[in-house]
């Protein structure tokens, strides 16, 4: 019987993303639990930890959460850990038009996970990122800033790439594969 980590989303699409990236070889099952958490202000590495914490004591158990950003270059990062609220509000079109008077269409997405056993335990952190330019929306509108996040390399956005290719360079991949390696690791000491 597979041991369980509660993941902390409300996001089905999300879940579905993160157990097809981990595999079927994942030594953890992945339980969803939607829980309201304060919505943090701060740099990532810190929102994440303390997300984490938080969230491992109302679960009272192992906890995973993630946080995800897009730091668009000539704003210096933001909206960074903002970026739910920067497309709630501004919508695809509007995360573009942000840009319009720089030059710079640069961005990066970053995905960070963090993991803690226990309510009291140490928080490990897991990121990737993902190299990319701002660009007008393309694509499927079902999943959060996709359309408008075209990854270097590539000449369509992550909406617009099927989920396996998507899933094989973004920046959850990425975060995601280096949890993967540490929860192997740990199962053969």
């Amino acid at each position: 019987m597979l041991r369980s980590i509660s993941f902390v989303t409300g996001n089905a699409k999300k879940l579905e993303e993160v157990r097809a990236i981990l595999g079927k070889d994942f030594p953890f099952e992945l339980i969803a639990v939607k829980l309201d958490l304060p919505e943090l202000q701060g740099e990532v590495d810190d929102i994440c930890r303390k997300k984490c914490l938080e969230a491992a004591r109302i679960v009272k158990g192992p906890v995973l959460v993630e946080d995800t950003c897009l730091c668009f270059s000539a704003l210096k990062g933001l909206p960074g850990p903002y970026i739910k609220w920067f497309l709630d509000k501004l919508e695809p079109e509007g995360l573009h038009k942000l840009l319009d008077g720089w030059d710079d269409k640069s961005a990066q997405a970053v995905c960070t996970f963090a993991y803690v056993p226990h309510e009291n335990g140490e928080v490990i952190l897991f990121q990737g990122v993902t190299d990319g330019d701002i660009v007008f929306p393309r694509g499927s509108r079902d999943f959060g800033w996709d359309p408008v996040f075209q990854p270097k390399g590539c000449d369509k956005t992550y909406a617009e790439l099927p989920k396996e290719k998507k899933n094989e360079i973004s920046h959850r991949f990425r975060a995601l594969d280096k949890l993967r390696d540490f929860f192997v690791a740990q199962e053969t000491k």
